[in-house]
């Protein structure tokens, strides 16, 4: 079976689909990775075969982006789904996705829920599709309603039947509780483990807590977010435990400085090696990040940044796996934040065995889920519903 997989740019977008991805072809099935150019690396990385899309012009992005830093919150967010993810990002994308999904002739499309063009065209063609969680099902909810003008209006009652779809999700039913009822049908699945290598001892002789701070790999190229990188750097200064610090993309080697020994900044570490051997995390709240430190049944400390990062500290600070930390003054921007609060967060949560033991519940109630391997027959299954006709 032909199974195409859809994704808009960013690694917290088309990271939860991976796994599914490599289920498909462990299962013998014929898969494909679309999205934009930047997917490429990605695509390569996992032997993914490829089909590049399109980007806005920067001359059209550019003005939307540029009232963000003027908006509130919800406005903002309410502008960058509707106006880029639902209508300049599906504009873009449109030909490729027609070209791929009427040259290769897909039997069922994977799709996360901001990549729309895939929607559209599986619309068109009367490919049915399934749904991957990049977060929360609050976040679901959100994107899909502040989407749904522009999606509706290009293909009537799209919305609707977007929702009538299967829906793959790596989270577990309590940190997505208090979002009302689930899609329907929804099916939950583990994070696959990830054996860890080794880390590389940046502080020989320093037993202390492993302290593992990140916020993820865009926020250093977003202005309103480049302050986090300064308020943890102070947080961590005097610290009694050893630090990690990754950047990300978009910050040059050796541009920010460790405040002491304790500290080694690096701008990317695989997940999976250093969660093997941290006491804590402290992040912005990122669906990855925040699902991979709670599987590996670590405590957080979550000052969140932007998009579902707000909601997800809260669920994690509601559940006790964590802390979540916000300006003292509201209307000021999230990443400025006050080091002296972060520092007393992350301190409370090394020293709370209760915060810990919270995390750790949550890490049994993931490895209680079914693998992913499981989800092909969902995926499969969806490609031959009553009234669909699959293609080849």
């Amino acid at each position: 079976m032909r199974i195409l997989f859809a994704s808009t740019g960013g690694a917290g977008h088309v990271t939860p689909m991976i796994p599914f991805a490599d289920a498909c072809r462990r299962a013998g099935h014929d898969v494909r990775l679309i999205g934009p150019p930047g997917l490429s690396p990605i695509a390569e990385r996992e032997a993914l075969p490829f089909a590049p899309g399109a980007l806005p012009d920067d001359a059209e992005i550019g003005p939307v982006w540029a009232q963000v830093p003027h908006l509130s919150y919800a406005e903002a967010e309410r502008l960058v789904i509707g106006q880029i993810f639902a209508t300049l990002n599906v504009r873009a994308m449109l030909p490729a996705m027609r070209g791929t999904v009427r040259d290769w002739q897909p039997e069922v499309i994977v799709r996360e829920p901001g990549e729309f063009a895939s929607a559209v065209v599986a619309d068109e063609e009367g490919i049915p599709h399934v749904q991957v969680g990049i977060g929360l099902i609050s976040a679901l909810r959100q994107i899909t309603e502040m989407a749904a003008e522009a999606v509706d209006a290009r293909r009537p009652g799209l919305t609707a039947r977007m929702a009538d779809t299967p829906y793959l999700t790596f989270f577990p039913p309590s940190l997505d509780s208090g979002h009302g009822p689930d899609p329907s049908p929804t099916h939950r699945f583990r994070v696959p483990p990830v054996a860890p290598a080794p880390l590389p001892d940046h502080w020989p002789g320093d037993e202390r807590p492993l302290v593992y701070v990140t916020f993820g790999s865009a926020a250093a190229s977003v202005p309103t977010a480049v302050p986090i990188y300064e308020v943890a750097l102070e947080a961590v200064a005097e610290l009694p435990a050893r630090v990690l610090l990754t950047t990300g993309q978009g910050v040059e080697d050796g541009r920010m400085a460790p405040p002491g020994p304790h500290v080694h900044i690096a701008r990317w570490v695989p997940q999976a090696d250093v969660l093997a051997c941290a006491s804590a995390v402290v992040c912005h709240g990122g669906s990855g990040t925040t699902l991979g430190a709670l599987a590996a049944g670590l405590p957080l400390v979550i000052t969140p940044l932007f998009a579902d990062q707000p909601e997800n500290a809260r669920r994690v600070a509601e559940l006790g796996a964590g802390v979540a930390v916000r300006p003292r003054d509201e209307a000021a921007l999230t990443s400025a934040v006050d080091p002296v609060d972060l520092r007393r967060a992350i301190t409370d949560v090394l020293s709370d065995p209760a915060t810990t033991a919270a995390a750790r519940r949550l890490a049994g109630e993931i490895e209680a889920l079914p693998p992913a391997d499981e989800a092909v027959a969902v995926i499969t299954a969806a490609a031959r519903r009553p009234g669909i006709i699959p293609r080849g």
